[in-house]
């Protein structure tokens, strides 16, 4: 194991106020990534990639996704000197050294990261969090055995992260308390938005969400009930336009008056026979709907319901301008030179 270092919350000792450098172990497109979340807010930051190709193409790929972020001023300022604090290395004992943090980001196979994380544990400070870019496999997977398994757990973000600031930091089974809180901390330093998941689950939650309506999807095109085409303007043209701005249950919240408890109600009765068409049974109980009901008014109180919806239509307007206003929203161009909405 390496010689311990205080891992604070990704701050220079001496140097208040100023981020310090993280590792990343992988420069595939996650890894490129995550390396403008953490420059973007002043990181330094060690890019780690054993393959002389990748390391070659990352300079390139930095500066035309840098550039992309300028044109849309999403920099607080030059795209050159974000992309200057990026160090890319063959070397992952001196990209780990001295650093706060470290995020791997190596291919979705367990055996790659496992030993990318006996690795990463036997050269990193012993108290530096460990977290791992993985879409499925769990920390108990990647770091069970391990000396530091206490200090690895997930960080896993949309694709990509300097533009879906969610990411979720989810414990193996002997993941300590005080890694999730580092990790948290330095990830909000860097402009993330942490979610804590309570326990590790396969998938975790956006992949188990993302997975819902997929299967779903599958099912209405393989049924002829829908074409893929149409389900993806249902999805980018209705859902996905207004879970930009609430998610469901907060959907579920503003869309009744009466909130949650009226909308299962109302609705829970034929979204019980769907799932059921579907091979599944998870009833709306009372007692979840209340939990449920109760985490939707701490955003939205019921108390102040159409001044609620007022700002819902408020929001989804000045998405519609931005609809009408930037016809790159649209999608790409078709053949002709023009664009398909």
């Amino acid at each position: 194991m390496g010689k311990a270092v205080a891992a604070g919350d990704g701050r220079q000792a001496g140097r208040p106020g100023r981020p310090s450098a993280v590792a990343i172990a992988g420069a595939g497109s996650i890894g490129v990534a995550w390396s403008l979340v953490f420059a973007r807010a002043g990181f330094g930051v060690r890019l780690y990639d054993p393959d002389a190709a990748r390391r070659a193409a990352v300079p390139a790929e930095l500066a035309s996704r840098l550039a992309a972020l300028a044109a849309e001023d999403l920099l607080a300022e030059p795209a050159a000197g974000v992309g200057a604090r990026v160090e890319v290395t063959a070397d992952l004992a001196a990209a780990v050294s001295g650093v706060s943090y470290v995020q791997e980001c190596a291919p979705e196979a367990l055996p790659v990261k496992r030993e990318l994380f006996a690795r990463l544990d036997d050269l990193a400070a012993a108290d530096i969090v460990l977290a791992s870019s993985s879409s499925a496999l769990t920390a108990s997977a990647i770091a069970s055995g391990l000396p530091g398994a206490h200090r690895c757990l997930i960080a896993h973000p949309g694709n990509p992260p300097y533009l879906l600031p969610v990411v979720e930091l989810v414990p193996g089974e002997q993941t300590a308390a005080r890694a999730m809180d580092v990790a948290e901390n330095l990830l909000r330093t860097a402009g993330m938005t942490p979610v804590r998941l309570r326990r590790e689950i396969e998938g975790f939650v956006f992949n188990r969400l993302q997975g819902a309506v997929l299967r779903e999807a599958y099912c209405l095109v393989r049924d002829d009930v829908i074409a893929p085409e149409d389900i993806d303007l249902v999805m980018r043209l209705g859902l996905g336009r207004r879970w930009s701005v609430l998610g469901p249950f907060e959907t579920s919240e503003l869309n009744t008056r009466g909130g949650v408890d009226a909308h299962a109600a109302i609705m829970g009765p034929a979204y019980a026979r769907m799932g059921a068409q579907r091979g599944q049974a998870d009833p709306w109980e009372p007692e979840l709907v209340s939990r449920v009901a109760a985490g939707a008014q701490r955003r939205f109180p019921r108390s102040r319901w159409e001044d609620n919806v007022a700002w819902r239509d408020k929001a989804l307007m000045v998405l519609e301008r931005c609809w009408r206003d930037r016809p790159v929203l649209a999608g790409p161009p078709d053949r002709s030179g023009g664009s398909k909405r």
